[in-house]
């Protein structure tokens, strides 16, 4: 069983130490490109939320197969001065409110605090947000102290996400994670303290080794910290990570499925008692305290991305930022793009069933029916009857979801529809 996620203007004041702080030889080019705003010219984009990533670390942890990296070099200035362009280059894109802000990483909060504050600082006086957008900030709890908090808070971050991933220091080390479990505490006092609202806890289950008992305690030191929302993702072996080659060369057996499968369902009836709605697959959440940023994602809305390695979509067209930090850097205003998919009637009804499907909420009877309206459409509407047969899938309310089975098997299901 694979439970996954879906899942990253300055002022002469904040330029001019960035500048000087920066040792890019600024002369050379990058290799020409499009960028992202010769590719969306056209689509009348109707950008609802922006993801920055910030690719900096303090250690590659070994099941991660986001950009990351940890920096010898300190390309943190240079990396703030480039997204303050980038970000100025996006600007005429955005044509309405933006409701939600992610900046993910990689550690955003790995950043020094005045570049953290001059990277917040940019992103708040160019996008224009909406009333109560929300505004998330992902951080390793090592990185959060009493003045990045602070730094937060005044930058307009209103939500911040915690990668726990466990309390166990023995799982820890497996996954290659670096910090101390009492620091996730340590964090969300401090959080709470400058006045973060929301906070979630990323847990990760199914590690090499766990048990049962294990996953309950991670479970019950997360809810001890009474976050808002959680997120509870088992582990997968992506290819090319460190971990997945550990794998291979037989270094650990994977988790049991039987008791992965067990976790999960002690996470659904232990959330449940403590009042948390799941609204997704891997997500669950105080009522009214759902990812909003998350959820954009799952409902196929425009999001713009900045940052090198970066995933945006626009008008059905997705594209990912140069993922070479060094071309990025050496490249100007909007960021040239790779990995380039344009709108697809095939492409698109895949995406719709399998982003849809991962929502509690599931698809209405007419976003289904026209997912059928495709080459594939009789395929994949054979099989949606059969996994309904097996009883993976449920048609209700004039809607169509996962049963509590169908959830433990959700990867199965879906590689079938897309």
């Amino acid at each position: 069983m694979a439970l996954t996620s879906a899942e990253s203007e300055e002022t002469s004041r904040v330029g001019e130490p960035l500048q000087r702080a920066t040792s890019l030889p600024l002369a050379m080019a990058a290799p020409a490109r499009a960028d992202v705003t010769t590719l969306v010219r056209g689509l009348a984009p109707n950008v609802r939320a922006v993801y920055a990533h910030v690719p900096f670390c303090f250690h590659k942890c070994h099941y991660c197969d986001f950009y990351s990296f940890v920096d010898a070099e300190d390309r943190q200035p240079a990396y703030v001065e480039r997204l303050s362009r980038e970000i100025r280059a996006a600007v005429p894109f955005f044509t309405r409110e933006v409701e939600t802000i992610f900046v993910g990483g990689g550690t955003p909060t790995l950043l020094r605090p005045p570049l953290l504050r001059a990277a917040l600082d940019v992103l708040r006086k160019s996008v224009p947000l909406a009333p109560g957008a929300e505004w998330t900030v992902e951080a390793n709890p090592e990185t959060v102290t009493n003045e990045v908090a602070d730094v937060l808070v005044t930058g307009g971050v209103n939500r911040v996400s915690l990668g726990a991933q466990s309390f166990d220091p023995r799982h820890l080390k497996t996954l290659e994670r670096w910090h101390d479990p009492m620091s996730v505490g340590r964090a969300v006092a401090a959080l709470r303290a400058a006045g973060i609202g929301r906070i979630n806890v990323d847990l990760i289950f199914g590690i090499p080794g766990s048990t049962l008992e294990d996953w309950q305690r991670d479970l019950d030191s997360a809810l001890a910290l009474g976050p808002e929302h959680i997120s509870c993702y088992g582990l997968t072996y992506e290819p090319n990570t460190a971990m997945t080659k550990r794998l291979e060369r037989g270094q650990f057996e994977p988790c049991d499925e039987d008791v992965e499968a067990a976790m999960y369902e002690y996470t659904l009836a232990a959330l449940a008692a403590r009042g948390f709605d799941q609204y997704e697959i891997s997500n669950w959440a105080k009522p009214g305290e759902a990812c909003r940023h998350n959820l954009l994602y799952w409902t196929n809305a425009d999001w713009w991305a900045l940052g090198p390695s970066a995933s945006g979509h626009v008008q059905g067209t997705r594209f990912k930022n140069i993922p070479r930090i060094t071309d990025w850097l050496l490249s100007d205003g909007a960021s040239p793009v790779v990995d380039v998919e344009t709108p697809d009637a095939e492409r698109r009804a895949g995406e719709i069933l399998m982003l849809g499907l991962r929502l509690n909420a599931g698809l209405g009877e007419a976003e289904v029916e026209a997912c059928f309206e495709t080459s594939r459409g009789v395929e994949r509407r054979a099989a949606i009857d059969r996994h309904r047969a097996g009883g993976l899938l449920e048609f209700t309310d004039g809607r169509l979801r996962f049963t509590r089975h169908g959830q433990l098997l959700a990867d199965e299901v879906l590689a079938d529809l897309v």
